[in-house]
């Protein structure tokens, strides 16, 4: 293996915290919240254009770590959570209240994928596949943090 596949492997776990054995997305997730904390820190037409460069850079590797595991979507994969995490809080202020709902009410999302996610999910395959059903969670999560703050 060779020093850019080990790199995409990295950051496609999360610096290999998606190889946790147990509840790797919820580590990924978690691995989020210091990014959506950062984002909160500079303004909104700045934080829109970091998170888009951030979900293309994702679906990039995501797509190149799949075809080096060769399996669907597998576990260790966890910049999906991540880029899902940094949108459910994108444009909102970040305090202990909107992290705490955030970050489970993203999870809830992704762990049960209710309509539209599931739909997304199974629509696209490869890297897209598998961050747009997070990117599908971390939007419903934030309009649901807009309309419950606001």
């Amino acid at each position: 293996m060779n020093l850019r596949e080990k790199g995409v492997l990295f950051l496609s776990s999360g610096g290999f915290i998606g190889n946790i054995p147990f509840a790797p997305g919820t580590f990924g997730a978690l691995l989020g919240l210091p990014l959506c904390f950062l984002l909160s820190k500079v303004d909104g037409w700045v934080s829109i254009p970091l998170l888009l460069i951030f979900v293309a850079m994702a679906v990039w590797v995501c797509s190149k770590a799949q075809q080096l595991i060769q399996e669907n979507d597998p576990g260790c994969i966890v910049i999906d959570e991540i880029s899902g995490m940094m949108l459910s809080l994108v444009g909102l202020p970040f305090n202990p209240i909107s992290a705490a709902a955030g970050f489970v009410i993203f999870r809830l999302l992704d762990i049960f994928k209710p309509f539209p996610i599931r739909a997304v999910e199974r629509k696209f395959s490869g890297g897209m596949g598998i961050v747009l059903d997070d990117l599908a969670a971390g939007i419903i999560t934030n309009i649901i943090l807009r309309v419950a703050f606001f």
